[in-house]
């Protein structure tokens, strides 16, 4: 690990103490005003971090009425192409890889040094957890200007849904190698589907000024009242979702974690570092 700066050093201790669902109720009611100050304030991210407005479906920013409108802005058509066959998953997100690889004993790799476990992170699931124990996983970080639209990796039917409240860590490349737990430990939505490569998990990381975290099939999910997992079951309703389909959107940044069985082979543009684009493949599995 390297060297904290003065300013991530008050940073992390600050993490540690602020009401991150305050900043975040906060954040969730500015990113909605609508006004005169919304387009300077667009203006000042697209410049700041760099956003590729070519790539929206609306590239005029004046034509956003809220900042949150643009953030979870829709691309333009067929410029993501998803992965063909039914044996390739297709990349979920804009994002770059934080880190990946084999799940081993039921632990995943965090960062160098730093680690937590699949059953924390499912909410304490031990029948869920269990059929990850030996498989796959890849964390992918979503910056400021990445799209923040999430598609399925292959075709798909919901089986369940779990939300674990927690706090709103950060998921700045620094915050997640310096604090211990922070995928387990911070807020977060973990969808459980069954797939042609098995059984699989798409978990929803919150984090500091994510003021919501939606899937197509609920709404809003994040953040919630209390301090209570809730479990949401869909296996009688057959909610089956395709290949590159949207399934959820962060309203602000985040990270996904994915899950896989051991079958499942990640590409090697699925290591840590890489950047990725949704719809692209990442791995594959046999018929």
């Amino acid at each position: 690990m390297t060297e904290l700066t003065r300013k991530q050093k008050f940073l992390k201790l600050l993490f540690y103490v602020m009401p991150h669902h305050a900043v975040s109720r906060v954040v969730y009611f500015i990113t909605r005003l609508r006004g005169p100050q919304v387009k300077p304030m667009i203006a000042w991210f697209v410049k700041t971090y760099g956003v590729d407005m070519d790539e929206a479906e609306e590239s005029e920013i004046g034509y956003y009425q809220t900042f949150n409108e643009f953030f979870i802005r829709p691309l333009k058509h067929d410029i993501r192409p998803i992965a063909p066959g039914a044996n390739t998953l297709a990349c979920p997100c804009d994002g770059t890889v934080s880190q990946a690889g084999s799940i081993r004993a039921g632990a995943i790799l965090q960062a160098k040094g730093r680690g937590y476990s699949v059953l924390e992170l499912l909410g304490g699931d031990k029948t869920m957890a269990a059929q990850f124990a030996d498989g796959r996983f890849a964390t992918i970080y979503l910056a400021p200007h990445n799209y923040h639209r999430l598609h399925m990796p292959l075709d798909a039917n919901m089986v369940r849904m779990i939300h674990v409240p927690g706090r709103l860590f950060s998921v700045a490349e620094w915050t997640v190698a310096e604090i211990p737990r922070l995928f387990a430990r911070n807020e977060r939505l973990a969808c459980y589907f069954e797939t042609g490569a098995g059984p699989m998990v798409m978990v929803l990381v919150g984090a500091i000024n994510v003021a919501a975290i939606e899937t197509v099939w609920s709404g809003p999910v994040i953040p919630p009242r209390g301090r209570k997992i809730s479990e949401y079951d869909y296996s009688h309703t057959r909610k089956e979702i395709s290949k590159g389909d949207e399934m959820g959107r962060f309203n602000m940044g985040s990270t996904v974690i994915l899950l896989t069985g051991k079958n499942v082979e990640w590409l090697p543009n699925i290591s840590a570092g890489h950047t990725v684009k949704m719809g692209q493949p990442i791995g594959h599995f046999p018929s």
